[in-house]
């Protein structure tokens, strides 16, 4: 066992064999540094990270991301091959919010995304049928982005407002209408029946949160955030305790661990994944062959869309990260939103360039409707 390996047993991950999912799964106990054993601990493993002259020392940060990049290469770096592939194609753009078109911050109502970025993702959906999908709610993430020609999704797909189209029978319980400036709009939302459950589990957590310096409850309508980057670190456990005592209350909801946040969202079949697949199906491009359906985010959650795009077998997941994600389902990388913000004014540059005469109209194959404002 190399001392990398050793290094992700010490910090407690180790890969099951039993899986070609690489699924990873806590070990439990401590590690112990027993000269029987040939089993290293934490500290004596990271002690020498610095050292890489001998080849069995732990591989260094940048090393890593390195090796990893070349199994999910820059969308950068890959642009050309990738236009390329979609050559009279219909690309349709999803877009993650949070650590993907805004940086990751201390104070959630603070994650302003540059105005850089607002005009390359306005440029983006002059071109492409473009969707922000978020874990914010609706109507937090429509106020920072602040444009009328893309649609949106919150609560990780629990929300979504699209043009109408006919209900299949499965549909009808979980659609309500909403009129807005334009004429009628559908609000989607397959998680409504647990609102009353949802608005006294926030309660509780703001009660039970209020003695943990840093900790904040945000209201993401259909799911709930527990921030805990500004807590200190040795309350942590405190702090998770606490939500795990309010969420065992109510079986129909489960915990999941985000970038420096607990969310406690219903226990539904429906995730950005199924979201994807909604607005596919609404915009009318569910059945095309000649779609690729783009998405960009950073967050485990995302997850769930790249598993959809790589079952499509065409299209491009993009994973957003500094460091290696060993587990992505994710075909490329960028770095950070810097390179997102790179990415999307290539993206809008090289339609623009290989628009041919033919109105947009045309060439997507879709009505005036598509980017009218949500």
């Amino acid at each position: 066992m190399t001392n990398f390996a050793r290094l992700n047993q010490a910090l407690g991950l180790q890969r099951s064999s039993a899986s070609s999912k690489q699924k990873v799964q806590p070990i439990t106990g401590v590690v112990k540094n027993d000269e029987n054993s040939g089993d290293l601990s934490l500290a004596s493993i990271t002690s020498d990270l610095h050292d890489i002259s001998n080849p069995n020392k732990p591989i260094p940060s940048d090393l890593a991301y390195n090796s990893w990049v070349v199994e999910h290469p820059s969308a950068l770096g890959s642009f050309d091959r990738m236009m390329k592939a979609a050559k009279w194609k219909r690309i349709v753009v999803f877009l993650d919010y949070d650590g993907t078109l805004s940086p990751i911050v201390d104070d959630p109502d603070r994650a302003f995304m540059s105005d850089e970025m607002r005009a390359a993702v306005r440029e983006v959906a002059k071109y492409f049928p473009t969707a922000v999908i978020s874990g914010r709610s609706r109507d937090k993430v429509k106020e920072f982005v602040q444009l009328s020609n893309v649609y949106y999704a919150g609560s990780h797909g629990m929300d979504i407002m699209v043009p109408p189209r006919p209900l299949r029978p499965c549909d009808a319980n979980n659609h309500t209408t909403a009129m807005d400036i334009k004429g009628s709009d559908v609000l989607f939302q397959p998680a409504k029946r647990f609102l009353p459950a949802i608005q006294e589990i926030r309660t509780l957590l703001e009660e039970i949160t209020r003695k943990v310096e840093g900790a904040r409850v945000e209201d993401n309508r259909f799911c709930i955030s527990v921030h805990f980057r500004k807590v200190r670190e040795e309350d942590y456990g405190i702090l998770e305790e606490k939500v795990k005592s309010v969420v065992g209350k109510y079986p129909e909801f489960h915990l999941t661990l985000g970038k420096k946040v607990l969310e406690i969202r219903p226990s539904i079949e429906w995730n950005k994944g199924h979201a994807l697949e909604y607005l596919l199906e609404t915009l009318g491009f569910s059945n095309s062959s000649d779609v690729l359906p783009l998405y960009i985010g950073d967050d485990r959650t995302d997850e769930d869309a790249f598993k959809v795009i790589r079952s499509r077998g065409q299209g491009f997941p993009i994973i957003v990260s500094s460091t290696p994600k060993e587990d992505t389902k994710a075909c490329y990388s960028l770095h950070d939103p810097s390179e997102v913000l790179t990415f999307l004014l290539r993206l809008a540059r090289w339609r623009k360039a290989s628009s041919s005469s033919r109105s947009l109209a045309q060439i997507w194959g879709v009505g005036s409707n598509l980017h009218r404002s949500v």
